[in-house]
């Protein structure tokens, strides 16, 4: 199987996702050291990820293939993509104790494995369990003591652990350590798949999908607090394939103080900027004014710095694209993690209660830091005031009209907790 992406607003094909299971309860627990945003539904988040799901299969015709289900699928089928789940899983547990005893459980995880269903490996993976191991005090029983270590709780973000370009699939390398571990899953599955991997990204570079925009004959790469300049020139030696390349500075917010600035509000390009069509993108204007933008043009030995910059918002305007603005609280709100199905064609998320959510969010944050975020609450809520009294909660916005953008909302309250919207949620595989 063949991936690869040209430009966001073509058609879009084929996706992966992978849909939240018993990490994200794990996750839950606690939210922020999860890199979750808040606390929400786990239930209502899984069913939330099935009506994204069956709009992609249902309304456009996408290819959706679930992570887990595919590899469960193939272990079950090939006796050695089962071994390989198998073997590496037992490698992910971590086992404590005394030297023999935790060598006597050693071997009785291997000699139960054939007993076990294939799901059982994958969890493995999944919750990265410590197991203490030791003899109770009855004369029957073990002591068995069982912890997990950063499950991977963000896996249902889909984006991250790649980028799909013009010239294949590159494997990124995620900068946070709960994150460390996704790509070796998906990996996985891109082998299941027959995907070719055109490149990866190894220390010291950190480099995240969220980060990564094709624009048809240029794209942009965003860097900052997930993709670092050492993963953006790794990146850059793929070869993926683009007459230039925009790497976009990750802007700080101007209602943040810059001496404490919090690069979870736009982690990622996607987060900030994004793809309506051929000729139009969505963002926060505040943002693409200061985001600074070095451009790359190819050259026979690679890319090669142009000595050209710009603000983002000049860069794409001179590029020939309008741009439809949203307010702070949208953007806060999930609003720029659009998912383009096709040119012209948006999957985005409903506005109304997840900016609700959100100011209940910051109201508690500038409660306890006033000084970093009450001028931020603040704006935040003048723009709740205004939008509801305008009447045109996002993505109910007259420029879409206007643009000739048709828009198919989705009510993700619970799922846009960890931190993304439908664009963060899909690794898109192939559009055209």
């Amino acid at each position: 199987m063949a991936a690869g992406v040209r430009a966001e607003w073509e058609q879009l094909g084929g996706v992966a996702v992978h849909r939240p299971g018993i990490e994200m309860f794990f996750g839950l627990l606690e939210p922020y050291g999860a890199l979750y945003e808040r606390a929400f539904s786990r239930y209502e988040a899984r069913r939330e990820h099935d009506r994204l799901e069956r709009t992609l299969r249902e309304e456009f015709g996408v290819r959706v293939l679930r992570l887990k289900e595919t590899i469960l699928d193939a272990a079950d089928r090939d006796p050695a993509v089962r071994r390989r789940l198998v073997d590496w899983a037992h490698e992910t547990v971590t086992l404590r104790g005394d030297r023999r005893e935790v060598a006597e459980a050693r071997r009785s995880m291997e000699q139960n494995a054939d007993a076990l269903d294939s799901l059982h490996f994958f969890t493995l993976l999944l919750l990265n369990p410590v197991i203490e191991v030791g003899r109770g005090h009855s004369r029957r029983g073990v002591d068995v003591r069982i912890m997990g270590k950063e499950p991977l709780a963000n896996l249902y973000f889909m984006r991250d652990q790649q980028a799909v370009t013009d010239c294949g699939l590159v494997v990124a390398r995620p900068a946070k350590r709960q994150r460390s571990r996704e790509p070796e899953i998906t990996r996985f599955l891109w082998e299941i798949l027959g995907i070719p991997v055109v490149g990866t990204v190894e220390e010291s570079g950190t480099f995240e999908g969220g980060d990564f925009m094709p624009m048809g004959e240029f794209a942009l790469v965003g860097t900052g607090d997930r993709t670092n300049h050492a993963g953006v020139c790794q990146f850059l030696g793929c070869a993926p394939g683009y007459d230039e390349i925009g790497v976009v500075h990750q802007p700080g917010h101007p209602l943040i103080p810059s001496d404490r600035p919090d690069p979870m509000v736009d982690m990622h390009l996607d987060t900030y900027f994004n793809v309506a069509g051929s000729g139009v993108v969505i963002g926060s204007v505040v943002l693409l004014r200061r985001a600074q933008v070095d451009i790359y043009s190819r050259a026979s030995g690679g890319y090669e710095l142009s000595g050209e910059a710009a603000s983002l918002y000049d860069y794409i305007r001179s590029k020939g694209f309008a741009v439809i603005d949203l307010s702070i609280l949208e953007q806060l709100s999930y609003a720029a993690n659009i998912l383009c199905v096709r040119d012209g064609s948006i999957l985005a998320v409903e506005g109304e209660r997840v900016m609700q959510t959100v100011l209940l969010n910051l109201e508690r944050k500038a409660a306890h830091d006033p000084q970093r975020y009450g001028r931020l609450l603040c704006h935040a809520e003048e723009d709740y005031r205004r939008i509801r009294n305008e009447g045109q909660f996002f993505p109910h916005k007259a420029e879409f009209y206007r643009h000739d953008i048709e828009v198919y909302p989705l009510h993700l309250e619970n799922l846009t907790g960890g931190y993304g919207g439908p664009h963060c949620m899909t690794c898109t595989l192939e559009r055209g």
